[in-house]
């Protein structure tokens, strides 16, 4: 937070969430001016409620006394007016400023490298999408905007009380002081309390997420009333932030209560002491005009103390609000974006890949590839193989710059991958993951994306290639059928031979399979093999898989172990070799032989 706090508040964030405002400007100029004009309509009445009293009911001046009933009305019909434009203006800049940083956030997260998503829970981002950009809106439509005006009030209330009778006003406002201690009390325990709060909200999402993500293992491991439990205790946690802080609050509105209350009696109790001096001491009837002043003052304080009473939970609202965009900023100041400086953008690729002395690590210089480097000709194919952790899959993220390396240099067709534009890059190769990932929606849509460039005549011919159709047609709604999230009411082949039609519709120019074929069963293995045979025919590929008995016609086979590269060439030159592939080829097939 900036060392330049007044009341609690960052005013640096603050100045920062104003300006989200700057689209916006006729709009946010008209709030401020509908609140100047406000805040002078807020002593008509009591002005005119004083005048009646004075000039016309104590004289029994009936036709003066209508006059300023018309004037009353109309001035209530105009500040009517006012406020419903004042608070519509104010609710739809709000909701305008988080429509678009709601989008800047979410532009923000999409296009975030995977490291980004790699140390950060999904429920966070959510709540920084969601709940704590909301937060923002209340700070425009409910806070700064409407703090504004109430100041407003608040110092032309002063003016006129101190203008009409100094001694009143100053008699009147002898509780202020302790108003504004209470205030300031009440401020910093909501704000600890809302700070609590934003933190368990945060917590609970995340946990949300993850356990509802990972339901199945919950119930297969029978571990329910334990996560159950955990959630009971994030609940309780939460529910004792907001407590807290509805605490705060019902000691400070009976306080202000009374204070407004010990205003009113002082000023009476002096004003009444006055005007029986005055009877007394000069020795007259009673002055039955002050009675309008003293109706006036009744008025005026209310009117001071009512904005006084609400600033104070506007102040915290916009707290709250701070609090939030203060995440949200945090969130778009991390430069976790992908740079995307490139300029080149081919027409196809031919497809020949080329890592050059590449070093990468996720994390400072903990190494996962170490000085890797081979040439794979265009239209060939390279299965890469190696234990768990032997930098595989790295070498296939990097290939679309999903993350970034260290040192050295990825080509296609000669160029740098830094020099292609990101998108013409991607559009260059599609990547079948081992975990199918298959959105809520029809099939259809699942294949396409909804790229509209996409027909269904394509998407069919693709399927038919693939040999997906006849499962899709038996499908309720065959194309149209409605996938569940996460593809749960299809099985893994199923989910893989969708993801393969995903891949060939898209017609890239270098394919990427990443143990497509690991977690199905012998069955269902076979088929998606002849599928990776198609999709593989004509087009460079890397392929990740841990049964080498499917790789074996690959041109090239890359073996990795802990990062670096043992051994690079056919199947057969690799058995003839004699060394770390053909150790791990027969291993496996002694295995496989036992399960026969």
């Amino acid at each position: 937070m900036s060392e330049e706090k007044k009341g609690g508040l960052d005013l640096s964030l603050v100045r920062r969430v104003i300006g989200l405002a700057s689209p916006y400007k006729k709009e946010f100029y008209s709030t401020i001016i509908l609140s100047i004009l406000l805040a002078g309509m807020a002593m008509v009445g009591p002005i005119l409620v004083q005048r009646a009293i004075d000039y016309h009911i104590i004289r029994f001046d009936l036709p003066g006394l209508q006059h300023i009933v018309l004037l009353m009305i109309l001035a209530l019909v105009v500040e009517t007016v006012m406020r419903y434009y004042f608070g519509f203006l104010s609710a739809w800049l709000g909701t305008s400023i988080i429509r678009d940083l709601r989008q800047r956030v979410y532009s923000h997260v999409i296009f975030s490298r995977l490291q980004y998503f790699d140390t950060t829970p999904i429920g966070t981002s959510t709540t920084r999408t969601i709940t704590d950009v909301e937060a923002v809106n209340d700070t425009f439509s409910e806070g700064l905007i409407a703090i504004f005006s109430d100041i407003l009030t608040i110092i032309v209330a002063i003016a006129f009380m101190f203008w009409f009778n100094w001694q009143l006003a100053l008699v009147s406002l002898i509780p202020l002081p302790f108003l504004l201690i209470v205030t300031r009390w009440f401020q910093r325990g909501v704000k600890s309390s809302f700070q609590d709060e934003r933190t368990q909200i945060g917590r609970l999402n995340a946990f949300l997420q993850e356990h509802i993500t990972g339901m199945r293992i919950i119930q297969i491991f029978n571990v329910e009333k334990q996560e159950k439990d955990k959630f009971t205790g994030i609940n309780a946690q939460l529910r004792d932030a907001n407590v807290r802080g509805i605490w705060y609050y019902s000691l400070f509105f009976p306080a202000v209560e009374i204070l407004l209350a010990t205003a009113v009696g002082l000023m009476v109790w002096y004003a009444s002491g006055q005007m029986v001096w005055n009877s007394v001491e000069h020795n007259s009837v009673i002055d039955v005009s002050s009675v309008g002043t003293i109706s006036l003052y009744i008025m005026l304080i209310n009117r001071l103390f009512r904005p006084l009473r609400f600033i104070a939970d506007k102040v915290n609202t916009i707290q709250r609000g701070v609090i939030a965009a203060e995440r949200v900023f945090k969130l778009l100041d991390k430069d976790s974006t992908i740079t995307d400086t490139g300029t080149f953008i081919p027409e196809r690729s031919k497809g020949k890949l080329e890592f050059d002395h590449v070093w990468f690590a996720y994390e400072h210089e903990n190494y996962i590839l170490k000085d890797l480097s081979f040439t794979l000709p265009a239209g060939e194919t390279l299965a890469i193989v190696g234990a768990t952790g032997s930098g595989k899959t790295s070498t296939m993220s990097l290939l679309g710059r999903f993350y970034e390396i260290n040192k050295g240099a990825i080509k296609i067709d000669d160029v740098s991958i830094d020099q292609y534009k990101l998108p013409a890059l991607r559009s260059q190769m599609s990547i079948v993951l081992q975990d199918v990932f298959l959105f809520a929606g029809s099939v259809y849509d699942n294949i396409t994306l909804r790229n509209e460039s996409i027909t269904r005549e394509k998407v069919m011919e693709a399927s038919k290639a693939i040999g997906a159709h006849e499962f899709i047609m038996r499908l309720p709604g065959g194309y149209d059928y409605k996938v569940m999230e996460r593809g749960a009411t299809l099985s893994m082949g199923q989910r893989q031979l969708i993801s393969f039609v995903r891949a060939l519709v898209y017609d890239p120019a270098i394919l990427i399979l990443d143990e497509a074929t690991s977690s199905i069963d012998t069955e269902s293995e076979q088929v998606v093999q002849t599928a990776i045979e198609k999709l593989v025919k004509g087009r460079t590929s890397v392929v990740i898989a841990h049964r080498l008995s499917t790789i074996r016609h690959a041109h090239k086979i890359m073996v990795l172990d802990k990062g670096e590269m043992k051994e690079f060439g056919s199947h057969d030159q690799l058995i003839a070799h004699d060394g770390f592939y053909k150790k791990l080829y027969d291993m496996q097939f002694m295995q496989e032989k036992a399960v026969a």
